[in-house]
C-alpha cells in the first residue's frame, strides 16, 4: 500500500487547548454523527476489546436498536465475529478509486452483520507514515456523505490497544461516552490509566466524558477496585476469563451464537444488561489519572 498524503492544512500545530503538545487531525463541524449514541471503546492491547464490542454491538441489536461498530486497528479485525471475515478497510478501498470517494458505493466499505449489525474496518495507514485521526474522519466522512448515519441509533468505535498519539484518540471528538476494558493487572490499569488522562485532555473541548469501566478476564476485580477508588472511576460489568469466550473467537462467531450453557446466558445476560444501562444512559465520571508512580504505589498485595 502507498502511504496515504495528508494535507499539512489538516493537522493542527503550534500550542493546543486540547492537551500539551497536541498534533492531530481536529474535528470538522460538518462530520458530527449525529443523534446515535456513540460510544468508544479503549483498553490494553489484546485486552478483549473487539470481543467486547461486537458482543455489545449484538447485545444492542438484541434490544431493537439499529448498530453500526467501526473498528479503528490498521488490523482490521474488529467485526470479523459478526462478518465471519476480514472486511476491506476504508483506507483500502480508497486507494483502489485513487482517494476519490465520490466513486464508492455503499456496499464497498459497509457490511452487515451478525443480527443486523452494521460494520465498517477504517483501516489504518502504513505504520510510520500517516496518522489515525485522517482515517476515522474519512470514515465518518464517508458514512455521512452515504446517510448510513441518519437511522443509527448506536456507533461503538472499537479503537486499538494504546493511545500514544492525537489520531487515535480521534473517537473520542465523535464519542459521547468512552468505556475502558481492562484486567485486573498492572499492566492493562497502568494503560488504562492513560486512556484517562487521554479522555480528560479531550473533554476540554467535545462533550466525551468517562463512562465507565468493563473488568474482563477477571475472577477477581480488587486491584480495579483499588484504581478505581483512587481515580473515581466505576466498574459497570464483568465478565470472567471462560473458555466459551475464547472458543467464540476461534468459531468467528459471537457469544449470542454459541451452544447454549448455563455460563454463556450468564454472560449473555451481563451484555444485555450493560447495552441496557449504555441506552437509559449513565452519568459522566469526574476521574483523573494518577501518576506513573502513584500506580506502583498504590496496586499490588499489601
Amino acid at each position: 500500500m502507498n502511504a496515504v498524503s495528508i494535507p499539512v492544512s489538516a493537522i493542527q500545530r503550534g500550542p493546543r487547548p486540547d492537551g500539551e503538545g497536541s498534533v492531530q487531525v481536529p474535528l470538522d463541524p460538518d462530520l458530527k454523527i449525529g443523534t446515535a449514541k456513540v460510544f468508544a471503546i479503549y483498553g490494553k492491547g489484546g485486552i478483549g476489546k473487539s470481543t467486547t464490542s461486537s458482543n455489545l454491538s449484538v447485545a444492542f441489536s438484541k434490544l431493537g436498536k439499529r448498530v453500526l461498530q467501526i473498528g479503528c486497528d490498521p488490523k482490521h479485525d474488529s467485526t470479523f465475529t459478526l462478518t465471519k471475515q476480514l472486511m476491506p478497510t476504508v483506507i483500502d478501498v480508497l486507494e483502489s478509486v485513487d482517494f476519490h470517494p465520490e466513486e464508492l458505493r455503499p456496499q464497498d466499505f459497509v457490511f452487515e452483520g451478525y443480527n443486523g449489525v452494521l460494520c465498517v474496518e477504517a483501516g489504518g495507514p502504513p505504520a510510520g507514515t500517516g496518522c489515525g485521526g485522517y482515517v476515522v474522519g474519512q470514515t465518518v466522512k464517508l458514512l455521512k456523505e452515504h446517510h448510513l448515519l441518519d437511522d443509527t441509533d448506536v456507533v461503538i468505535f472499537d479503537v486499538l490497544g494504546d493511545v500514544v498519539c492525537g489520531g487515535f484518540a480521534a473517537p473520542l471528538q465523535h464519542a459521547s461516552r468512552a468505556l475502558i476494558v481492562t484486567a485486573n493487572d498492572f499492566d492493562s490499569i497502568f494503560a488504562m490509566n492513560r486512556i484517562v488522562a487521554a479522555i480528560q485532555a479531550k473533554s476540554k473541548n467535545y462533550q466525551v466524558r468517562l463512562g465507565g469501566v468493563i473488568a474482563n478476564r477477571s475472577a477477581a476485580t480488587d486491584q480495579i477496585d483499588r484504581f478505581n477508588s483512587r481515580t473515581g472511576l466505576k466498574t459497570m460489568a464483568r465478565f470472567p476469563d471462560l473458555d466459551v469466550i475464547r472458543r467464540s473467537r476461534l468459531k468467528k462467531a459471537t457469544l449470542f451464537e454459541m451452544e447454549p450453557s448455563a455460563e454463556l446466558e450468564a454472560v449473555q445476560n451481563e451484555y444485555l444488561q450493560l447495552a441496557e444501562l449504555l441506552w437509559n444512559g449513565v452519568d459522566p465520571l469526574p476521574a483523573g489519572p494518577l501518576k506513573d508512580r502513584e500506580i506502583f504505589d498504590l496496586l499490588g498485595f499489601d
